[in-house]
């Protein structure tokens, strides 16, 4: 079965907001993994009335801010199949994740998860973006459609 998802590549200026994630919603609830810095991500839920609505709902809780301007979707999403031990424990074997670029207009000193799922957020420069996000895929993704890309200049205001 596939999992459907929602992810954001949030900015502010020249810098991209991260999470440290460390739980992940399993059959028997929410079990501590190890650390893993990416993309606000999350599974689409079946009260979400659009994959935008889900992103929205997603960036509130991995955040605790609703201060984000959605700038585009993009037409690529990133797949991948979970790992076996993974997969038993949430009972999904791939995941389907359309991704979003968005940027955030608030201060980002205040910014608070209210999921428990996420145990650190920050700010990285672009330049140091690839070195700290853990998925080969997110690497990817983001080195294709960010810092490859003339025309997602997250520089100048859109």
């Amino acid at each position: 079965m596939i999992r459907k998802a929602v992810g954001a590549i949030v900015f502010q200026g020249n810098s991209f907001l991260i999470v440290n994630k460390t739980k992940i919603n399993s059959k028997l609830g929410k079990e501590t993994i190890k650390g893993e810095w990416d993309f606000i991500k999350g599974g689409v839920m079946e009260s979400d009335t659009s994959f935008q609505a889900s992103l929205l709902r997603e960036l509130k809780e991995e955040t605790g801010s609703s201060n984000f301007k959605v700038v585009k979707e993009f037409n690529e999403k990133i797949s991948f199949d979970f790992p076996n031990d993974i997969a038993l424990k949430i009972g999904l074997e791939k995941q389907e994740t359309t991704m979003f670029l968005v940027e955030y207009l608030g201060d980002t000193n205040k910014l608070s998860p209210i999921d428990n799922e996420i145990n650190d957020i920050k700010f990285f420069e672009k330049d140091n973006v690839l070195e700290i996000l853990t998925h080969a895929d997110t690497k990817e993704f983001f080195l294709k459609h960010i810092l490859h890309n003339t025309e997602t200049n997250t520089s100048k205001k859109t």
